[in-house]
């Protein structure tokens, strides 16, 4: 080997220990991608007429957890009834709707609002409040690693309830889903946004136009 191919080497080297480097931050900041979150975000969105509505949602998986109930001394549950819940995971979930609906019997204008819910036995407390960008019921400091309370229900601009359906055996759901379906609402045709989780059920009827 000549001097010239000898003084490259240690240059050679220290690109590919650079190289090396540099791949091993980029596998870090890819592990950190919001997609590898252990409940990753989803999107749920449908056109009513000409109203555009979208919810964007944490879905955390079920994990072996027991998830709705009453809290006692032999099971502690996830989101225990009786208690503000985000309605997913991580940030809080945000509905957008791009003209005024009727959201469960009432009317919402256009906007981008958080819904939390209070999970029950029989029933659900929905909750629409126009306070948005929350982690859960209010805002983390990351620096400061400080969790600022925001959310209280009196800041809703509506709150309703609605029954609880339980699913069969055979169709439980793992992963929290929140999805739009077509239904006769009893104000007309519109859509159910539908709120799914282990053998739990809500439908929340959603008509635009009013």
């Amino acid at each position: 080997m000549n001097s010239i191919h000898l003084r490259l080497l240690p240059i050679l080297f220290v690109v590919a220990g650079l190289g090396f480097s540099l791949e091993c931050d980029s596998v870090q900041a890819q592990d950190l991608h919001p997609s590898r979150r252990l409940s990753p975000i989803g999107i749920a969105r449908t056109h009513i007429g000409d109203t555009y509505v979208k919810v964007t949602y944490g879905r955390p998986y079920v994990r072996e957890r027991k998830i709705f109930g009453a809290n006692n001394d032999s099971t502690t549950y996830l989101v225990p009834f009786g208690e503000i819940w985000r309605t997913g995971a991580s940030e809080a979930t945000e509905i957008t709707v791009t003209d005024s609906v009727m959201f469960g019997g009432n009317h919402l204008d256009a906007g981008t609002y958080s819904i939390f819910t209070e999970p029950g036995s029989e029933s659900w407390m929905i909750h629409i409040t126009p306070l948005v960008g929350l982690d859960g019921t209010g805002t983390f400091d990351a620096v400061a690693n400080v969790f600022t309370p925001v959310y209280t229900p009196e800041s809703d601009v509506m709150a309703f309830s609605v029954p609880v359906h339980t699913l069969p055996e055979d169709g439980v759901v793992d992963q929290f889903t929140i999805s739009f379906e077509d239904a006769e609402t009893g104000m007309g045709m519109g859509k159910n946004m539908v709120l799914r989780w282990e053998r739990t059920e809500v439908r929340v009827p959603v008509v635009g136009g009013h």
